[in-house]
């Protein structure tokens, strides 16, 4: 069951960036690639002497995650990733890494498809899963204490997604009971994700 707090708490974050948004636009993007400033969680975190939160760990859950049938072609269609990029083309060579966000939902029998851009040689990860019930709420969490909310993606509560800076930037989303990742290195800034995600959300099923 989902935690009133926790959710109140994600809710008002969700809410002042859209606020932050409205007054200043460039609130929600983050700094550009060339702006010199540290973005991580960490740094803002610890910039006026206050440890930052530790995450609270997630029970192992005991309920079985949802098989996502999906293909990757169904998930971001050929057309839709060209309209994004048409130096993209699907990475046959693909394997999520140990460790990952993806990797997890791989574990969770969700689908993991990966593109490749014939030019700069980047690689955007997309990852869809719906996860075992009673560790939805436990996602959610972490991704609000790591990440910053990105308004954009979907409006709260029906969509909650968030951003993390970092080499690659990463994407959570979150929409009824699945989840969407995304890491690329191509993601310098909330915005660059975005058409992905709308495509993404698209395909889903409602």
């Amino acid at each position: 069951m989902a935690n009133p707090t926790r959710t109140a708490a994600r809710a008002a974050a969700a809410v002042t960036a859209i606020l932050a948004c409205t007054l200043a636009m460039t609130a929600c993007a983050g700094p550009s690639k060339s702006a010199g400033g540290s973005s991580s969680p960490s740094a803002s975190a610890n910039a006026g002497g206050t440890k930052a939160p530790t995450p609270t760990p997630t029970p192992t859950p005991t309920d079985p995650p949802t098989p996502v049938t999906l293909t990757c072609d169904q998930i971001v269609t050929p057309d839709q990733a060209y309209a994004y990029n048409p130096n993209f083309g699907t990475d046959p060579g693909y394997q999520p890494k140990d460790g990952s966000l993806e990797k997890q939902v791989a574990d969770w029998k969700g689908v993991t498809c990966a593109w490749l851009n014939q030019t700069s040689g980047d690689v955007i990860e997309i990852a869809v899963a719906q996860p075992p019930a009673s560790a939805l709420e436990g996602l959610k969490n972490a991704a609000v204490t790591a990440a910053t909310p990105v308004p954009t993606y979907g409006v709260p509560p029906e969509v909650e997604g968030y951003f993390k800076q970092g080499t690659p930037g990463q994407v959570q989303v979150f929409r009824g009971a699945y989840w969407i990742v995304s890491d690329s290195a191509a993601f310098f800034e909330p915005g660059d994700a975005a058409p992905l995600m709308e495509s993404v959300l698209a395909n889903l099923p409602k």
